[in-house]
């Protein structure tokens, strides 16, 4: 039986995670990390990571990017497997991310559905077959969403760059002077109810359009994939795992 950490636990998605931990038989849901302490849990929840008692098998973080120093300094100090579910890092932690990732074995991933990181696939088939079509990337997400764009979004922008690398990223249009040029990847993101995810990803070409969407309908399916991710993580080596690894 895993023994897990979950950094973040009274969050949205913690509470999500906690919840599939709990329900599934060959995982024990350790300890939980926040600083709102006021709830009563069957698990003990510290402040910090570094008030953790004791070593478990693996971590998964659904915190804040302000938390990365934390979580990576505990990982780091007792070894232990990292899944990063976090979204709204800068280049700097990133950075830190993958220079962790040269001693312990970290899953980092923007989106941990199965569906979305199919989505990507597809976005790197269709980018090299539509070429010369205009590319937009919209996505649409609960009004309480702090970053914006969406980490998945970012990913798909990133899958579409891996395919025509000379392509910039246009965040939103506005003014009067706001044509459309031919080297952009426009990215739009819609903030709303409790829409809890949608990705579009339109190709417009001469009198024809084409358009790859995915729709989450609950955020279990990300709390799912976090652990799956943890379950494959535990017996990896160190080094920079993601979704491509874990689906191939």
């Amino acid at each position: 039986m895993l023994k897990v950490i979950v950094n973040g636990c009274f969050g949205k998605m913690g509470r999500v995670l906690t919840k599939c931990i709990e329900d599934d038989p060959n995982l024990e849901l350790a300890y939980g990390v926040s600083s709102n302490q006021k709830e009563k849990t069957s698990f003990k929840v510290f402040s910090t990571m570094s008030d953790i008692p004791k070593k478990c098998d693996v971590i998964i973080d659904f915190s804040h990017h302000l938390a990365l120093d934390d979580v990576l300094s505990y990982a780091l100090n007792t070894k232990t497997p990292l899944v990063i579910a976090t979204t709204g890092y800068n280049e700097e932690e990133l950075s830190k991310i993958k220079d962790a990732s040269s001693v312990i074995p970290i899953f980092h991933s923007s989106n941990m559905s199965l569906g979305v990181n199919v989505l990507l696939k597809l976005v790197r088939e269709a980018t090299k077959v539509l070429n010369g079509f205009d590319i937009e990337v919209i996505e649409k997400h609960h009004n309480k969403k702090v970053d914006a764009p969406s980490g998945t979004a970012i990913m798909i922008a990133n899958a579409i760059k891996d395919v025509l690398p000379n392509l910039e990223y246009n965040y939103g249009r506005y003014g009067r002077e706001a044509k459309r040029s031919e080297n952009e990847i426009g990215i739009h993101a819609i903030r709303g109810g409790t829409i809890v995810g949608e990705h579009n990803v339109i190709y417009a070409g001469h009198d024809e359009v084409v358009e790859l969407k995915h729709i989450a309908q609950s955020k279990d399916i990300f709390a799912k994939g976090s652990i799956t991710a943890a379950k494959f993580l535990v017996n990896q080596n160190p080094g920079y795992y993601n979704m491509d690894n874990l689906i191939n």
